[in-house]
């Protein structure tokens, strides 16, 4: 099993952008003029193309939740890279789903598959997409078969709630496939979509002089992103029409769908403590020491009750758990308290929505930076460390004491430890604390203010996180 873990910022599947955002100053807030070619691109397309290429390639599970892209990415890959495309919506899909109850012999799917997309599959030269994968545990089974026997076939499956098919019910052919996640749209993806290429270009090559001088654009911009968040189909409506308010309807549907999702597909009590768990985030990250307390879901909660729910909401990737380390030692999963966690929202609108944040804080100077005691900086630095950087982030915090980093991460045989400040305060005793314990000689303090690169710390602003590996 080979498992892809994106850190592209650029793509050279990127194809041609609008042009740049067109501002309206009458009542101080930007808004985005209407993209007239193709806005929305993905990171992943790289990564996509990457699997095409590779020799040892097996059939691709990409994951992800309900959506953040999936079926665009994997169709859009069929039509840059392949002669031709063959799509199979497997849910509701009496007709396939008999199809994956007999045989799972490679050539016979073939044949009923071309059949049910009014398509010829030929190997190496049409990507088949068997999309909600889950509704047909079956299909799942089949990759086996295709990776043993037919691996000349270019297959890729998605399914929004797959993660919860596997945690439930479906045996899964182990060693046999590929894995790409998805997830919501970076900062960088969202520039991208706003047509503002220069900054992004300055951002890729770690341009300081020019990320500082365009300090205010980056400003608004992250502002906006705060707002909006990175659900493909909000980004597009919001580039398009610059229009907050629609933003947030766009935003609250798919906070339903969830639910939805949650009463559907998840059995038995589970269902509404999914609903409680995902109902209490704002609530969670909204204090000052943000570690997942279950008397937040209710009064008098217990751990017991809800263990299930949380890896339910995991598994479908409505929520990023981080765990706390005891130490930073390597592995940092081998120092990972079991007990302790924080959950955040897969996305930053998301949380803005769910926590009734106003469209008015856009234009209120940094009020939005510092709502819920700056629990927006910390799910956006969360969401892109895990996106973009393709890192798997943790926390510390001392066992006797106040004192917490807010994540730490491994990169290589390097632990970094990261402190969040949602403005310009500076104060870093518990980050400093920290490194002179366990004898770290680097460490990065995300925030409002400009780069600075000291003896032990490194300031990157919040708008820069594509910087941040580079910058160090």
């Amino acid at each position: 099993m080979y498992i892809f873990r994106s850190k592209n910022v650029g793509s050279p599947l990127v194809g041609t952008l609008c042009d740049g955002m067109g501002y309206k100053r009458e009542d101080e807030t930007p808004v985005p003029s209407v993209c007239r070619e193709n806005a929305m691109e993905r990171h992943i397309l790289a990564d996509l193309q990457n699997w095409k290429e590779r020799p040892d390639r097996k059939p691709l599970v990409l994951r992800g939740a309900r959506q953040v892209g999936k079926t665009w990415a994997l169709q859009e890959f069929g039509k840059r890279c392949f002669e031709d495309c063959a799509y199979v919506r497997l849910e509701d899909n009496a007709p396939a789903a008999a199809l994956f109850e007999g045989s799972l012999e490679p050539s016979r799917l073939i044949e009923g598959l071309s059949a049910l997309a009014r398509k010829p599959i030929i190997a190496g030269k049409t990507l088949l997409i068997l999309d909600e994968v889950q509704s047909v545990p079956r299909a799942l089974t089949a990759l086996k078969y295709f990776c043993e026997d037919a691996p000349e076939y270019c297959i890729a499956v998605a399914g929004s709630l797959l993660g919860v098919a596997l945690h439930t019910s479906i045996s899964f052919p182990v060693g046999k496939v590929d894995f790409l996640d998805l997830y919501p749209m970076s900062f960088t993806e969202y520039l991208e979509a706003a047509g503002e290429r220069d900054l992004l270009a300055f951002l890729q090559s770690s341009n300081l002089d020019m990320v500082s001088v365009f300090k205010e654009a980056y400003t608004d911009h992250l502002k906006r992103y705060y707002f909006v968040g990175g659900m493909p189909e909000v980004v597009k409506s919001f580039v398009e029409q610059g229009d907050f308010r629609r933003a947030r309807v766009l935003q609250s549907a798919i906070v339903d769908a969830y639910e939805a999702d949650f009463s559907k597909h998840v059995p038995g009590r589970d269902s509404e403590r999914c609903r409680m768990v995902w109902r209490s985030l704002p609530r969670q990250l909204a204090k000052e020491n943000k570690k997942f307390i279950y008397g937040t879901i209710e009064k008098g909660a217990r751990g017991r009750d809800f263990e299930e729910a949380i890896q339910i909401l995991v598994d479908s990737g409505v929520v990023l758990r981080v765990g706390r380390i005891a130490k930073p030692g390597l592995p940092l999963e081998a120092y990972r308290d079991p007990s302790a966690f924080k959950l955040y929202s897969l996305d930053v609108g998301l949380l803005g929505a769910m926590s009734g944040l106003d469209s008015a804080t856009i234009v209120d100077g940094s009020t939005l930076f510092t709502e819920f005691k700056g629990a927006l900086a910390e799910q956006y630095v969360c969401q892109q460390l895990v996106s973009d950087c393709g890192l798997a982030p943790y926390y510390w915090s001392a066992e006797k004491s106040s004192g917490e980093v807010d994540f730490v991460v491994q990169r290589g045989n390097d632990v970094l430890p990261i402190e969040v400040k949602a403005e310009v305060n500076l104060k870093s005793k518990s980050l400093a604390s920290f490194c002179r314990t366990y004898g770290i000689g680097r460490a990065a303090r995300l925030s409002m203010s400009g780069y600075e690169r000291g003896k032990w710390l490194t300031n990157v602003p919040l708008y820069a996180m594509p910087m941040l590996e580079s910058s160090l």
